[in-house]
């Protein structure tokens, strides 16, 4: 078989000389500076993957470096020691450490060759985050020379990596696999140095773009789905099935294989916006939601399309994934997880009608290839500007997609039949932007603190519905139409750059004309909350009027100018405006008619 992979990636390579490459055929729309060349086999007996490869690295920063240093995300599932392994346990309540052994991951790196020469024998595991001498996810390779700013060099890859039962909705389950973060990662070089963090349990990932040139090794008949394009058909030498995919600029690659799936295509056509080929793969016990969740990867690719910017992939991916249910299926889905031009949805053998479900998710991980894909933040340290900007704009599409949906579902009879209460309607502000959920940790965390520092249990609360409830309170005070355009100008101006935090806030103050700094600095750069109140109105009639008196209240400690509107029995409605500095404010109003509502 090693010989078997080392021919693969001869042709592969050769190939990537000869025939036309999306690297040369079309203007690169980013700066691929870490390009991969890759063969993997998956063996499912031994939940194996025996790989290698080539990586073509650019250094793109202003110095020049003497080590390059690489993610090996796959053992923070070797042992219970990892740092995501302890943040979990300390954070979220689910400890791990007693799956067997059966359950475990790892990936480990037989050679890291630049020149001919094997650099892995000097190689160490580093822990940059929290000194953890026991992980094993950073890997800190030094050079013989270093590498000069502008300069390119080839590292060769070989390794082997264990495929675990599902953790951090990655891995197997029975016949279902979903490979992703499984290769050896080279980190972001900065201005600052390295970036290329621990894999904690609260974030997720960040990686320079570039060319994607993958072949993949599965058993024949079963079926695949991975970032990018399949370049043809796939042989078969009667047990295993060869195919090979290619994508440019991306910042990653993953792919999912099983003999289950119920495999089918559509096209995505919209005036004004390309068209996309669009590709299924749903377990056999969901075929029949096909159709709802094509609806929703078309809602998706355009809302987004219209309000930021269009998709410029012509395929993308949408992978039911398959779960298990046991007394250790913590974490167990592979369900909800996004990566450059594939992602997996969530559903349920029924779903109600009427019901948010797939919808939601399925919007949500379709929409990360805008926000995630293409601009592509660094979510080590500010996943908020991923993860709360497409919460955001994800409940803005359902609102404008899917309008009459309920929010509260049981299951009858064992799950069996699902019943969605008519009285319990799903709404953006509450349900779209996860309100309830942020109610409960609202100040936990200062948004400004690197994400992977966050407390591990209330981290996502933060990140996504945070983030989604103070941009859906900015676009209340500025207006819809500005708001779409500050996102629409940061999509295109961030696209495939990595943008940062004071870019987007700078942005903001420039088109809606106003300084914004206030309030930035209260939703941003302090855990201040929001929370404003009527606590009393008092009435008392003089003469033919009646003199009203409103109290309204600050219960928080974050202030944002409010507008309180009193409306009369008579119909008519005044609106008063207060800047919400105060712990209280006072207002009296004379009229002839009494006050039904504040």
């Amino acid at each position: 078989m090693r010989r078997a992979l080392v021919a693969a990636l001869v042709l592969v390579m050769a190939g990537a000389v000869s025939r036309p490459r999306a690297s040369q055929d079309a203007p690169a729309r980013s700066p691929r500076n870490a390009n991969y060349v890759l063969v993997a086999r998956l063996d499912p007996a031994t939940h194996t993957i025996t790989a290698n490869g080539r990586l073509t690295w650019r250094n793109t920063s202003p110095h020049a470096t003497s080590e390059l240093q690489f993610h090996l995300y796959w053992n923070a599932w070797r042992d219970a020691n990892s740092s995501w392994m302890r943040e979990q346990r300390f954070g979220r309540g689910a400890d791990l450490a007693g799956r067997p052994a059966d359950d475990r991951a790892a990936i480990d790196v037989s050679t890291l060759a630049i020149g001919g020469t094997n650099l892995i024998d000097r190689s160490r595991f580093i822990a940059p985050d929290d000194g953890n001498a026991d992980d094993r996810t950073v890997l800190s390779v030094p050079l013989d020379r270093p590498v000069a700013p502008g300069e390119t060099i080839e590292i060769e890859l070989v390794w082997t990596a264990r495929v675990p039962r599902t953790y951090a909705r990655t891995g197997r389950v029975g016949q279902y696999y979903f490979i992703a973060q499984w290769f050896p990662k080279i980190g972001v070089l900065e201005e600052a140095g390295w970036n290329c963090h621990q894999f904690h349990a609260a974030t997720e990932f960040f990686a320079d773009f570039g060319v994607y040139d993958v072949v993949l090794i599965v058993p024949t008949g079963w079926k695949i789905g991975a970032t990018g394009k399949a370049l043809a058909p796939p042989t078969t030498d009667g047990q295993h099935q060869v195919i090979e995919f290619l994508q440019a600029d991306v910042h990653d690659f993953a792919w999912t294989t099983s003999p289950d799936f119920v495999a089918s295509t559509e096209t995505f056509n919209e005036p004004g916006l390309p068209p996309v080929e669009m590709q299924l793969l749903l377990q056999p016990e969901h075929a029949g939601q096909a159709a709802r969740h094509f609806a929703a990867t078309r809602a998706a690719l355009k809302y987004y399309g219209t309000w930021f910017g269009p998709y410029p992939y012509e395929h993308l991916t949408i992978v039911d994934p398959a779960t298990i249910v046991d007394a250790r299926a913590q974490g167990e889905s592979t369900g909800g997880m996004e990566y450059p031009t594939l992602f997996t949805a969530g559903t349920r053998w029924r779903v109600a009608a009427a019901g948010t479900q797939p919808e939601s998710v399925t919007v949500h991980e379709a929409g990360h290839q805008f926000w995630y894909g293409m601009v592509a933040t660094n979510e080590f340290e500010r996943a908020w500007m991923d993860e709360g900007f497409n919460t955001y704009s994800t409940a803005r599409t359902l609102e404008a997609a899917f309008p009459g949906r309920f929010v509260a579902v049981d299951r009858f009879f064992g799950g069996l039949l699902p019943w969605a209460y008519a009285d319990v309607p799903w709404t953006r502000d509450v349900d779209g932007n996860r309100l309830n959920a942020y109610r409960l940790v609202a100040g936990y965390d200062t948004p400004s603190t690197p994400t992977w520092q966050y407390w591990p249990g209330t981290a996502s609360a933060i990140t996504y519905n945070k983030t989604a409830l103070w941009l859906a309170t900015l676009e209340r005070m500025i207006g819809w139409p500005a708001m779409q355009k500050i996102l629409a100008t940061h999509f295109s101006r961030g696209a495939f750059r990595h943008p940062a935090p004071d870019e987007f806030f700078a942005l903001a103050s420039e088109i809606s004309g106003r300084d914004l700094g206030w309030f930035f600095d209260a939703v941003y750069r302090s855990a201040a909350t929001f929370d404003y109140g009527v606590t009393d109105v008092l009435s008392a009639a003089h003469g033919g009027s009646i003199e009203h008196q409103v109290i309204v209240r600050r219960f928080g400690d974050g202030v944002f100018p409010v507008t309180t509107r009193v409306t009369f029995a008579d119909g008519t409605a005044t609106d008063v405006s207060w800047d919400g500095r105060a712990p209280w404010h006072a207002f009296t109003l004379s009229r002839a008619s009494a006050i039904t509502r504040v």
